[in-house]
């Protein structure tokens, strides 16, 4: 196996809307996220307007991090971390997001958090805004479709960076910013609300007008944010994130081809060429007419994203699919995007294609498109764990994990990719982002609690939390 470079962050990736839970507990408000119902893999999450006592949502109980940090920060810590990636939950500090002073208490719980971390020499990753914006923006401003919410969305990131500034070095300005590419962005990722209750992903009502202003507020409060942060601390780094699309072309008809090169530059390359190179990249036209829409931008934008690009680029992969002008092609299922089956490929219990080849050519891309270091913040496979005499035996976890080890060490030793760490999605047990469920597991953890919100919490260790463990101690070398 490959020797990983010094210094390498070996750690694991949540979200505070997935696994913190206290939704309404000292001073913090609701946020978009509070407002989805649970799902499944066939049944959609619902977003409501209004919280309805009689309906669960996920997220309000989650996996209680909140009470827990303690307790699981001492694991991560036992696994042999580096790192660890996790957000700030901007309702926390910011209950409504219009307030002029931030709530101390929610400054205090990161505190503390971020003590233990330091405790442990953990290093904390954290990303500003991951799909949990105040419910307050989208009542008032329409999340951020408007242009007020950027101003907003500075004065949070002020306060965290002026509080935090010898405690975080590495920021995420948003996750998975081109997520508003896709009608799930709308209300996920922009808190675009457009009709009181209904489908979290629902193509019939979508704007996409809506989605594309709202992608161009967050560039350039995600530019904004860099210079302001720089300004407050030079030393912090930051970083973009996009959830890299892996689609190859289904055939080797020129049209399939030219297809899977404009899937490319839709999803992966749109963005990272405004937060990476500072402006639109050429073919921003051409999506613009084809989708129809028309970009508002003030006099001072194209100097503001110019002047405030990321030093990195970080990305979560999972998957790969294959796409094409051929219709009658069989479909499969992913996160954000879907396309078809790859006939060469095995596929997870929801639908995702396991290609861990995929991540070495997702690294190469990038790299050589961009030429800066690159972070895999999120990787991991959502399956059923089976509880068995108190453990839980997750070999196809660790053979998932162990292929895609080995792809990013001959990524780095061979083809000169600058990787600069690796944050497995869900390190513990976490609620799922797009369908709900606690059944679909990721972690190295076990949490008891179930997709109704039953469960003990209590915290068991999986087979793949040893294996991880002795990954990280050998820097990569022990894989098997």
């Amino acid at each position: 196996m490959y020797q990983f470079p010094d210094k390498f962050l070996w750690g694991g990736a949540t979200a505070a809307n997935q696994f913190e839970g206290a939704w309404n507990v000292d001073g913090k408000g609701d946020s978009t996220s509070d407002h989805m119902t649970g799902g499944s893999y066939t049944t959609p999450r619902k977003v409501t307007k209004r919280i309805d006592d009689s309906i669960y949502y996920p997220s309000h109980i989650a996996i209680d991090f909140f009470h827990h940090y303690k307790e699981d920060i001492k694991l991560f810590a036992e696994m042999g971390f580096t790192a660890f990636r996790l957000s700030i939950n901007w309702t926390r500090i910011f209950p409504t997001g219009t307030e002029d002073t931030p709530n101390e208490k929610g400054l205090k719980f990161y505190d503390n958090v971020f003590k233990e971390l330091k405790k442990y020499k953990i290093e904390p990753i954290v990303t500003i805004s991951h799909y949990e914006m105040p419910f307050g923006l989208t009542e008032k401003y329409n999340g951020w479709s408007s242009r007020e919410t950027i101003d907003c969305y500075l004065k949070f990131c002020k306060v965290i960076f002026e509080r935090y500034r010898d405690t975080v070095k590495y920021w995420l300005t948003f996750n998975e910013i081109n997520c508003m590419m896709g009608t799930l962005g709308t209300y996920l990722s922009g808190g675009i609300l457009l009709e009181e209750y209904g489908p979290l992903n629902n193509e019939s009502i979508d704007s996409r007008q809506l989605r594309f202003q709202a992608m161009h507020h967050q560039f350039v409060a995600s530019a904004k944010a860099v210079i302001l942060g720089k300004k407050i601390n030079p030393n912090f780094l930051f970083g973009n994130m996009i959830a890299y699309c892996c689609a190859y072309p289904c055939s080797c008809h020129p049209d399939d081809v030219e297809y899977a090169q404009q899937q490319a530059q839709y999803f992966n390359y749109y963005c990272c060429d405004v937060q990476v190179r500072g402006h639109y990249p050429s073919f921003a036209k051409r999506i613009w007419n084809k989708e129809q829409v028309h970009i508002a931008m003030e006099p001072e934008d194209e100097k503001i994203l110019k002047e405030g690009t990321v030093d990195f680029i970080s990305f979560s992969y999972y998957k790969s699919f294959t796409t094409g002008v051929n219709p009658s092609t069989e479909k499969i299922m992913g996160n954000l995007f879907s396309g078809y089956k790859n006939p060469y490929l095995k596929s997870s219990e929801w639908g995702w294609q396991i290609d861990p080849k995929g991540l070495r050519y997702a690294l190469n891309d990038l790299y050589h498109q961009y030429q800066v270091p690159l972070m895999v913040v999120e990787n991991g496979l959502g399956a059923v764990d089976t509880v068995e005499d108190g453990k839980i035996h997750d070999t196809y976890r660790i053979d998932y994990l162990r292929s895609h080890i080995v792809e990013m060490g001959k990524a780095i030793a061979e083809d000169g990719v600058e990787l600069m760490g690796y944050t497995p999605w869900g390190c513990i047990d976490l609620v799922s982002a797009a369908t709900g469920e606690m059944k679909k597991r990721y972690g190295f953890i076990y949490v008891d609690r179930d997709n109704l919100g039953n469960g003990s919490m209590k915290r068991i260790r999986k087979d793949s939390f040893y294996w991880y463990q002795k990954v990280i101690r050998s820097n990569g070398l022990e894989v098997e």
